[in-house]
């Protein structure tokens, strides 16, 4: 398997998981912000939605971050965008030549710096990120008093003996 395989297969499983955990989260408690310098939970959701969005723009040229578009009101909204999101960045991976994953793209790497960036490099970097805002987000699911399905293995409202 290549790495532009590798990379394409644990995104889709990531997304895949990420959407269970959307799917948990009860769609009144969109606005919880657990802190004043918290996202609200409709804001990192789409979170979720935007880094998908920016790997796929990254696949066909310069990463723009100006004029992202801010969240919807429904967390089904946020859903449906994630999947199509989704669907659209594994159909872009698989279409794909492998060795454009070694071109490399303009992203931050430090405080007020860019950096060349290989894809391949910035599509782990995506997966990363996605599990790491994923793992905040399930923590505003049990705050919003959701019940937390299985991530990676059993929890407590997903036991799996």
């Amino acid at each position: 398997m290549s790495e532009k395989e590798m990379i394409s297969q644990q995104l889709d499983q990531e997304i895949q998981t990420t959407l269970k955990v959307l799917r948990a989260f009860p769609e009144t408690k969109l606005d919880l912000r657990p802190s004043e310098k918290s996202r609200t939970a409709r804001e990192l959701a789409w979170t979720l939605v935007t880094d998908t969005r920016i790997f796929s723009g990254a696949l066909d040229g310069p990463i723009n971050f100006q004029g992202l578009p801010k969240p919807p009101q429904s967390l089904n909204e946020i859903i449906t965008a994630l999947e199509e999101s989704r669907k659209e960045l594994i159909g872009k991976l698989g279409r794909l030549p492998e060795q454009q994953m070694q071109k490399t793209v303009k992203f931050p790497v430090g405080p007020k710096q860019t950096g060349d960036v290989p894809l391949n490099a910035f599509g782990w970097y995506v997966i990363k990120d996605h599990v790491h805002h994923r793992g905040q987000f399930s923590v505003y699911l049990r705050l919003a008093g959701g019940k937390l399905p299985s991530i990676y293995g059993p929890t407590a409202d997903e036991p799996w003996m």
